[in-house]
């Protein structure tokens, strides 16, 4: 148990004050072009120019992926070793967060862990941030917005590109081969004024690797593919045109990926297809639109507007399953009995025409009326999506329920209100349609290439380590929950969905779900198949959103390889996997995107509200304080243990919770509190709460 300090600066503010004192100080030196003497208290190197250790000496070299905290210290995964190797910031040289690195180790002693030096960056993850300029003394530097950026970086007047004090800008590091210096950078494009919605917005964005632009050669050669299917094309494609086709999607969607046709049988049962974008017929490999899709690798979804992976032209145009127009499509097309059992299925290339653009809530309301167009179809389908939801989770599905917010904002991107998204029947049923398709093209790719391993990409989901599972128990104990172990001494999924049904409803539902889901592998693309364990899939893949999503593209030019009698050679499974990787690396950032965007609008909502009251549940409890949900809004803010009045507080971190020295009040994960917004950080997306 740690006494709990009242005075408590963020680990930003900390980096920021370090780094500005570092820049004022070597301003100088690199005006002049002269290192600085190393500090007499650094550490000393030995004859191969490596620093050595306070205690042992340098052993052998090993490569790996390094994190780095907003402290500066590193921690790099390599293979085969099962915990990270600590890295002192000293011994960083320059290495940045995801940088690949060459390291040497340590000697080791027992109990103590391993511990190495950076000597050499394989491959720089970053080069590029954004950040607010500032001015110390006649020198210009960035302080860039990623707290895992350790360092500022010196920008020279003559690269400001027009960047002036307090401008928020996207600035290039050109330069870092010194790490007793901070690195060297140049303005790439001036975005405006902090705390502007669409100067943030950008912001966002451009810090995680994507752009909000295409480039003219890129726009140029999407409006060079033609608008209308040519006849010749048509006849090569099995025709849909005919049978009853729509699609399902939010209100303010622009581009449809996906749309279902039902047929009813003679006999009873009925056809039901899932109809794809056929992206890959527009988008060629190696072709200037194929290149920009894989740099970007999925579409962003902000808050206001989504950041396409494709030019507005084939995403929102001809690629988009519009109503009423005809559109070329990859289909999965199941014969199903009124079960949902499967009697058949086909995949190949077609052509439909979308008779309806149904929205969530219109064509709930057809399911809840039994009134309005296409109601037999869309009845059909949900209870036949039903159904195999239910089959799913009984098979091992986790059955994961989240909750996502909307934001009503005005002209000026202004937030006017918050709100929790419904999730509907409708919902559910698209889901459980393009889960069967995602399915069951990946499970005809693996019965139809006998191979040891097929040229393919998965979406695969490893089963739980033990360790994060042994944690997760230990949490649950301590609030009060138990995750039951199998009759193997593991926890399955089914333990899994008994423990979320036992807290469902409850205050702290939100976090365990939330702690559950951190406590479990990430789910990734990969060209070796393990299974889904959180679907319950033995095989599984993404098939059904190429006009968001890179590694569907690449599915469905596998896909038409294996239906061709073409299979994929096996020299192309490196580059597979190579990209593979880098779409599951893209897929993380895009996250980041829009959760930053989320947290963003949410402290700009109650900026404009402090004082206002709200009881919430503990979201979170750490040494400096405990984190508070609004259950309207889903922000988050934190109550400062300097801010809990009459009382020194400690922290049991394995019973999340935090303790009054005199009072023994307790303050638990979980528990509701009545609090006020006392403050709100736009720059760092920080709302301050205070107990009332």
């Amino acid at each position: 148990m740690k006494y709990l300090k009242k005075q408590y600066r963020s680990k930003g503010e900390v980096r920021k004050d370090r780094s500005r004192r570092r820049a004022k100080q070597e301003a100088k030196s690199h005006a002049q072009g002269h290192h600085r003497q190393e500090s007499a208290s650094a550490k000393p190197k030995d004859e191969n120019g490596h620093r050595e250790h306070a205690r042992f000496p340098a052993t052998h070299a090993v490569e790996g992926t390094i994190r780095v905290s907003s402290k500066g210290v590193g921690y790099v995964e390599v293979e085969g070793m099962k915990e990270d190797i600590e890295i002192d910031p000293a011994d960083l040289g320059t290495a940045l967060d995801q940088d690949r690195v060459r390291i040497v180790l340590y000697g080791k002693q027992l109990g103590t862990r391993q511990r190495g030096e950076v000597t050499e960056i394989l491959f720089r993850n970053k080069t590029k941030f954004v950040g607010v300029i500032e001015r110390e003394g006649g020198s210009f530097f960035l302080a860039p917005d990623d707290f895992r950026m350790y360092r500022n970086i010196l920008i020279p007047a003559q690269k400001l590109n027009g960047a002036e004090k307090g401008d928020k800008v996207f600035a290039t590091m050109t330069a870092w081969t010194d790490a007793k210096k901070d690195p060297l950078g140049e303005v790439i494009r001036v975005l405006g004024k902090p705390d502007v919605h669409e100067v943030e917005m950008q912001a966002i964005v451009l810090e995680r690797g994507f752009d909000t632009t295409f480039d003219p050669d890129v726009l140029l050669a999407a409006e060079e593919i033609p608008l209308v299917i040519p006849p010749e094309e048509i006849a090569k494609r099995r025709d849909f045109r005919d049978i009853l086709t729509f699609t399902i999607d939010p209100h303010d969607a622009k581009d449809f990926d996906d749309a279902l046709s039902w047929k009813k049988l003679q006999n009873g049962n009925i056809e039901v297809g899932v109809h794809i974008a056929d992206v890959s017929h527009y988008v060629t490999p190696g072709t200037r639109i194929d290149k920009e899709a894989l740099e970007r690798g999925t579409s962003v979804y902000l808050v206001d507007r989504t950041i396409p992976m494709l030019p507005e032209r084939l995403s929102n145009g001809i690629c988009s399953l519009v109503e009423g127009e005809d559109r070329p499509t990859f289909s999965a097309v199941f014969t199903m009995n009124t079960r949902g059992s499967i009697l058949n299925e086909w995949f190949g290339k077609t052509v439909i025409h979308s008779a309806k653009r149904f929205t969530y809530e219109e064509a709930q309301a057809v399911i809840d009326t039994g009134k309005g167009p296409h109601r037999e179809a869309l009845l059909s389908l949900n209870g036949i999506a039903k159904i195999l939801r239910d089959e799913r989770i009984k098979a091992g599905a986790i059955a994961f329920e989240g909750e996502e917010v909307k934001f009503e904002l005005d002209q000026n991107g202004k937030p006017l209100r918050v709100y929790k998204k419904v999730f509907q029947d409708t919902n559910k049923l698209i889901e459980e349609f393009m889960l069967l398709a995602n399915k069951r093209v990946a499970q005809e790719i693996s019965l139809k290439d006998k191979r040891a391993e097929s040229v393919f990409v998965y979406r695969v989901h490893d089963v739980p380590n033990e360790e994060r599972m042994g944690d997760l128990r230990d949490f649950l104990r301590g609030i009060g929950y138990d995750l039951k172990l199998d009759k193997f001494g593991a926890v399955s999924s089914h333990n899994i969905n008994r423990m979320l049904e036992d807290v469902r409803g409850r205050a702290e539902a939100t976090m365990i779900q939330m702690a559950t889901v951190r406590s479990m592998a990430k789910a990734v693309y990969a060209t070796k198949n393990i299974g889904h364990f959180g679907l319950g899939f033995a095989y599984y893949t993404h098939f059904t959103s190429p006009i968001r999503r890179y590694p569907d593209l690449m599915v469905h030019r596998l896909l038409e390889s294996y239906l061709s009698g073409r299979p994929v050679p096996k020299k192309k499974l490196e580059e597979q996997e190579h990209l593979a990787r880098y779409c599951s690396q893209m897929e993380v950032a895009a996250a980041e995107a829009e959760r930053a965007s989320v947290k963003y609008k949410q402290c700009e909502y109650f900026a404009e509200r402090i004082g206002y009251e709200f009881t919430g549940a503990i979201s979170g409890v750490t040494e400096w304080g405990i984190y508070v949900e609004d259950p309207e809004t889903k922000a988050e803010g934190m109550v400062h243990v300097r801010d809990i009045p009459n009382d020194f507080y400690f922290f049991e971190q394995k019973n999340y919770r935090i303790i009054g020295k005199q009072s023994g009040r307790t303050y638990r994960l979980g528990d509701k509190v009545r609090v006020k917004i006392a403050t709100v950080d736009l720059k760092k997306k920080l709302i301050g709460m205070k107990l009332v």
